[in-house]
């Protein structure tokens, strides 16, 4: 039998955009965007829509010969899935909560019960009815009052994140006429089991920005403000205290956190500042009893555990030291019981936790394998010696497990089942460092199976990479990778700087006039990769969403040729121009992460690496990008403008395809099998590639 003919040359009929120019003036720095016009924040421009119409049918038209390919994938990675599952119940007051899910249903069903073998369980919602007749639908917060007679939850039926927030009454079955609208999505419940606190947003920014109490019964005209937050770079949460005794306003900008407090049981009361807000001081606060444990940089870059009373909690100085900041170990939070604590550490990239009992002794959880994932996982009853743990690795499936706190002692509660002929002894993982041009070790993830890897560099090799806000991709196990490592890619996370993979250090070394450090940390990977012979020089691929778009968009301009095939997920890439406009949600919150180009300094750290404006006349990779009409954090105009640039000014005749989901926002599909079709188009274009 042959070989089906997957492979891909350019059709020459793609969408050419009109150019328009418009003149940006900033520190006497003029700049021409000849595709200015593509912004539309309503959304209904005749020409804009018939743009991204067009590059829809290009794009669908360009890649139809990799259409069974697709098909294929997508069948593939369904068929791991077992369709039929359910989550281990856990224990929250009275009763046993689990989740369901049941044949080809998109979503679940939530249930509890009154023990944990869950043979009377009783349905309080069902997703799938409540997405019906919506292309996008998101479930955002479920919250059950005190008395666990009411439940609140909240809806995204756009893909913009503003949830609507509706109530059910679980004695009777009915759904209460109160309704919340433009919400954060996020609702915490009073001690009173009538009153609710919620953020609103600003629809312009799409930040949540004032806390309103809602009591049941009442129209939401009628709810009070309880606070506003004047500073734009703040985000706003809400939250309960460990022992539920107080209501918690969290505020959050990249470098300066605040918190807020209520007494639970006194809704009606005001809210009051935890501590003076002071610029540069990061933490996050819980209480127990009568102590506050704060996880904080003061005079921590890698933060330590202190403890307070109510007496002492406004003065940092009168704080009670109980972790100690280590200049290796990143602390990244505590889990509070009443008997012991759990503290979420990593130290060289690895996560580890460390329990502490109540006479101080501590004890090291450990993990066999050489990189992974572990977390935390749902522990909403303080009184208990066990902890849920979630753990996974590029070769072990999602596990999680009861640890028995006084022992160490794990009980595997459940692992993920993957479907076919997996058989985890069949891949290898590694942790490689290598050396960037600076002379930093860079920590690498690297997965692959073993008889179809040799270290001769003839395997493709499948690059993903992130590196922004602190936030670290761990090398977590994904049944859709098997797709690739089965046809003989080696997968690798590249952990570059700005992630806190290494440590604080780590993230400030990847962030505002350091963020160059991302793209070439990236890049030497990359180098060092082909040369040890993990991949063919020309069979390399890469891929990364939203600020690992932007890692794509600056890599592309500043190695191209290292790349045959590039994916680029709602990606950020107009950075220059966005930053420079605080109309555009988000941007005065990223001022910590990527500098304010209102100050001459960071407008020239930007302009150097903003993908947008730094594309020129060279050959590109074949690229794939996609994106979502209805994006809240990065607007759909950013890679349409920037395909349009591309097509523009590149100089090669390699495949350039653009698709726009015109239902969807910054999170893709909605649902567990429909989102498997943006991984197996991505996969299918690089496979079409290799032909």
């Amino acid at each position: 039998m042959s070989r089906p003919d997957y492979s891909l040359s350019l059709l020459p009929n793609f969408p050419i955009a009109k150019q328009q120019a418009h003149t940006l003036s900033t520190h006497n720095k003029i700049r021409t965007d000849n595709y200015y016009w593509m912004r539309d924040d309503d959304r209904q421009d005749e020409q804009v829509l018939a743009h991204l119409h067009a590059e829809n049918a290009y794009c669908d038209e360009q890649l139809a010969a990799m259409k069974p390919l697709q098909n294929t994938l997508f069948e593939e990675l369904k068929a791991r899935i077992v369709k039929d599952d359910n989550s281990v119940p856990v224990k929250d007051g009275k009763y046993w909560y689990h989740s369901e899910v049941r044949g080809d249903d998109e979503y679940s069903r939530h249930y509890r019960s009154t023990s944990i073998k869950a043979d009377n369980k009783e349905l309080l919602l069902d997703v799938n009815v409540l997405a019906e007749g919506f292309e996008f639908f998101e479930l955002g917060e479920v919250a059950l009052s005190p008395c666990e007679q009411l439940m609140a939850y909240s809806e995204d039926t756009e893909g913009r994140r503003i949830y609507n927030v509706r109530f059910k009454s679980l004695a009777t079955g009915e759904m209460l006429p109160d309704v919340l609208e433009n919400t954060e999505g996020q609702v915490v419940w009073a001690n009173d089991n009538k009153t609710v606190f919620y953020v609103k947003k600003d629809l312009k920014t799409l930040l949540g920005y004032q806390v309103f109490r809602h009591e049941l019964g009442s129209e939401q005209s009628q709810d009070v403000m309880v606070y506003e937050e004047q500073d734009s770079s703040f985000f706003m949460g809400l939250g309960k205290s460990r022992d539920e005794s107080l209501i918690i306003i969290d505020l959050a900008s990249t470098e300066t956190n605040d918190t807020w407090v209520l007494d639970a049981n006194k809704p009606t009361g005001e809210f009051k500042a935890l501590m003076p807000r002071e610029d540069g001081h990061e933490f996050d606060v819980d209480k127990l009893g009568d102590t506050f444990y704060i996880v904080t940089n003061w005079q921590a870059k890698n933060f330590r555990l202190m403890t307070a009373t109510n007496e002492t909690i406004a003065d940092k100085t009168q704080w009670v030291e109980h972790t100690a900041h280590r200049e290796n170990v990143l602390l990244e939070g505590v889990e509070l019981f009443n008997d012991f604590l759990v503290l979420s550490e990593r130290e060289q990239g690895q996560a580890r936790f460390v329990v502490v009992n109540r006479q101080g002794d501590r004890m090291a959880l450990e993990f066999a394998d050489p990189c992974y994932y572990a977390a935390i996982a749902m522990n909403p009853e303080p009184d208990t010696g066990t902890a849920r743990i979630y753990y996974s690795s590029l070769t072990t499936p999602g596990s999680l497990y009861d640890v028995d706190l006084a022992t160490g002692e794990k009980t595997l509660l459940k692992q993920q089942k993957v479907l076919g002929s997996f058989n985890a002894d069949d891949y290898q993982s590694e942790r490689l460092m290598v050396t960037a041009r600076d002379g930093v070790k860079v920590p690498v993830s690297v997965v692959y199976r073993k008889d179809s890897f040799k270290k001769d560099g003839s395997n493709p090799l499948f690059q993903y990479g992130y590196g922004a806000y602190g936030y670290t991709i761990d090398p977590s196990f994904s049944s859709s990778s098997l797709s690739l490592l089965d046809r003989g890619f080696v997968y690798v996370i590249a952990h570059v700087r700005g992630s806190e993979m290494l440590g604080r250090e780590w993230y400030e070394q990847g962030k505002k006039e350091h963020k160059q450090n991302s793209f070439s940390d990236f890049i030497d990977v990359t180098k060092a990769l082909v040369a040890q012979g993990y991949c063919d020089s020309s069979k390399v691929f890469a891929s990364g969403g939203s600020a690992g778009g932007l890692l794509m968009g600056a890599v592309v301009n500043q190695a191209p040729e290292l790349y045959c095939g590039v994916g680029c997920h709602v990606p950020f890439l107009d950075v220059l121009t966005t930053m420079l406009d605080e109309s555009i949600p988000l941007t005065t919150n990223e001022y910590d992460e990527w500098g304010n180009p209102n100050e001459p300094q960071f407008y020239d750290v930007i302009e150097a690496y903003s993908p947008y404006d730094n594309i020129r006349a060279q050959n590109y990779p074949n690229i794939l990008v996609t994106t979502g009409l209805h994006d809240s954090q990065v607007q759909y105009w950013e890679p349409m403008k920037w395909v349009a640039k591309m097509r523009e000014l590149k100089t090669d005749s390699n495949i350039l395809v653009f698709k726009t989901d015109m239902d969807a926002g910054h999170g893709g599909a909605s649902g567990r099998f429909k989102s498997l079709e943006e991984k197996a188009l991505e996969m299918a274009f690089f496979i079409a590639l290799l032909n």
